[in-house]
């Protein structure tokens, strides 16, 4: 109905009121740019906007251009630089062109929706940053961020931790046996036993439900109750532990130098082998393409995948025993510490190419990246935390902190201003400010998941979950084609299959008696030229057989290969039943 009145019965009229402006907005006059009009014995009225209204109201809003320069896809093609002169191709760059720029400015728009923001630490004039305590930040935040940062005094030291993806849980293993997870936010506590062995490293999988210990023999695996799931006796004598998210394996490395993959989806391992570089106890992984690194007291780094068992990259870092080594979550950048007292901050997608170094009063036995590129430092029991270490702008240290023992394992908690620190004597919690990413992604990672959160998004895990054998140094390689291979095999197969006869020029000799006639010639003729093909022909069905017979060896190799997870998806072969007559 109109707001001249009329039959509320009417549909017509409310179906003209919803096509043009019939909702009068609040800052418009009562009878300004009003118009009546009766149409079958009903008023309908009207609503027009003027110039300078339609200024001010029409349109999205104009986009930042320092956030399209943000999500800038890189140039566009210019169509005149190749003189493309066929409109349908012409037409369809333009389209192209076209979706890539909406794409670019709804990616700026969601900005809008990150409603937090970073923290930040600044200090009064004449000061320093590195100045400012943990008990002067503590008077200073909330009450809620204050009870983030707070101290353990435990006796089973050193300590080894590790927090979830997600931030909200944390793990806690002791040298002397001592093995406890908790919800470090809300300080509810999981479980808490003594596995009477010396545990050298811990490590969430994929879910705070199940973690696994590195312990004096063998690795075992853990519920969140402290039940004993697992022992893993081919996993002996690790004393670094790692897990790979997306493709469920955990990865360690042992006192003799071997490196082991295993598939925790099956239970089975992947590959062991010997690295023949000895000792292995520095080692991380890489988030962007999971490749391993590893530290050795050669002063090398090298990468590791369990598609090759050698070295897929081997790299000079310090001229002393490496002693640290760490990837920022981006996987950009790689920073290494050694005896030589220098920290060196190297570009991990061109190991050749060292970006930062910097010298420090001592050697740092502990080296880790923030999810803003912050970086901790540990110097015996002094933690030292560095700003803008990538661009060279680290003169000095961000913050400082001195804990009561020496620092034996550190991490940044994701998500969080908060960098945790396992010593000698317990744990300590640092706020750091600025640390943490403030928004995130709750289709990757979810602080707040709920219980069928967790179940659905493990069930999703498991069937996207990556291969093993697509493990590279530059994943971009998985989608590019092997040319020449390729066509290497492509000319083999079509030699040996399509056989063209050869071409024999023979000419018989001159015999008596009336032998030498043009048809008993062209007999003798043709009976060698059939004998030599027939010879040249059997050489190429041997060939071919044994072509044929090797690929037929590959795929029953293939068809012996153990089972996997999402093998039941894959269509059944049909077995043709004989009959019998």
């Amino acid at each position: 109905m109109g707001r001249g009145g009329g039959s509320s019965n009417n549909n017509n009229s409310h179906w003209n009121q919803q096509q043009q402006h019939k909702f009068k907005p609040k800052w418009m006059k009562p009878e300004s740019n009003v118009k009546r009009e009766e149409k079958d014995g009903v008023t309908v009225t009207e609503y027009t906007l003027s110039r300078r209204q339609l200024k001010r109201y029409a349109g999205r809003k104009v986009v930042d251009p320092k956030l399209l320069q943000k999500y800038s896809k890189g140039e566009g093609v210019v169509q005149k630089r190749y003189g493309r002169k066929n409109s349908i191709l012409r037409h369809k760059m333009k389209k192209k062109e076209e979706k890539i720029h909406q794409a670019e400015e709804e990616a700026a728009r969601t900005e809008t929706l990150l409603t937090e923001s970073s923290g930040v630490l600044e200090a009064e004039e004449g000061t320093y940053t590195a100045h400012i305590t943990q008990k002067d930040i503590r008077n200073a935040v909330d009450i809620t961020t204050a009870a983030k940062g707070f101290d353990l005094q435990l006796p089973f030291g050193p300590y080894k931790m590790r927090f979830t993806p997600n931030g909200r849980h944390l793990v806690l293993g002791g040298r002397k046996g001592h093995l406890a997870s908790f919800d470090w936010v809300t300080k509810k506590l999981h479980t808490e036993i003594n596995v009477m062995e010396s545990i050298h490293d811990v490590c969430w999988l994929h879910t705070e439900q199940m973690m696994a210990a590195a312990q004096k023999e063998w690795v075992y695996i853990y519920d969140n109750q402290g039940t004993e799931i697992h022992c893993l006796k081919k996993l002996d004598r690790v004393l670094k532990l790692e897990f790979l998210p997306y493709h469920f394996l955990l990865c360690t490395s042992s006192e003799s130098g071997f490196l082991s993959w295993l598939d925790i989806t099956l239970g089975k391992e992947v590959i062991q082998f010997p690295t023949r570089k000895g000792r292995i106890e520095i080692m991380c992984q890489n988030p962007y393409n999971a490749v391993l690194c590893c530290g050795h007291a050669k002063g090398t780094v090298t990468m590791w995948t369990p598609n090759k068992k050698e070295a897929v990259m081997t790299v000079l870092c310090h001229p002393r025993p490496v002693k640290a080594i760490d990837v920022d979550p981006s996987g950009r950048y790689m920073a290494t510490t050694g005896l030589d007292r220098m920290v060196k901050i190297w570009d991990a997608r061109n190991m050749g190419e060292q970006l930062q170094s910097y010298l420090l009063p001592h050697g740092a036995m502990n080296v880790k990246f923030s999810q803003k590129n912050l970086l901790a430092v540990s110097l015996g029991n002094v933690v030292e935390v560095f700003k803008d270490v990538i661009s060279g702008g680290a003169s000095k240290s961000y913050m400082t902190h001195k804990a009561d023992g020496i620092v034996t394992d550190m991490q940044f908690c994701p998500y969080e201003d908060i960098l945790g620190i396992a010593t000698y004597k317990g744990y300590s919690s640092l706020i750091i400010p600025g640390a943490g990413e403030p928004n995130f992604d709750a289709l990757e990672s979810n602080p707040y998941m709920s219980l069928s959160g967790r179940r659905e998004a493990e069930v999703k895990a498991v069937l996207t979950k990556v291969p093993s054998n697509l493990i590279t140094l530059d994943p971009f390689t998985i989608g590019q084609v092997d040319v020449p291979t390729l066509q290497e095999k492509v000319d083999a197969k079509a030699k040996l299959i399509h056989v063209k006869k050869p071409e024999i020029d023979f000419t018989p000799r001159y015999r008596m008696k009336g032998k030498s006639g043009s048809a008993q010639k062209f007999k003798r003729k043709q009976k060698v030229k059939e004998g030599q093909q027939r010879e040249y022909l059997k050489a190429a069905m041997e060939q071919r057989d044994t072509l044929l017979s090797d690929t037929t060896d590959n795929n029953t190799k293939q068809e012996d290969k153990p089972s996997e997870v999402l093998d039941r998806f894959k269509p059944k072969k049909k077995v043709q039943k004989k009959t019998e007559f």
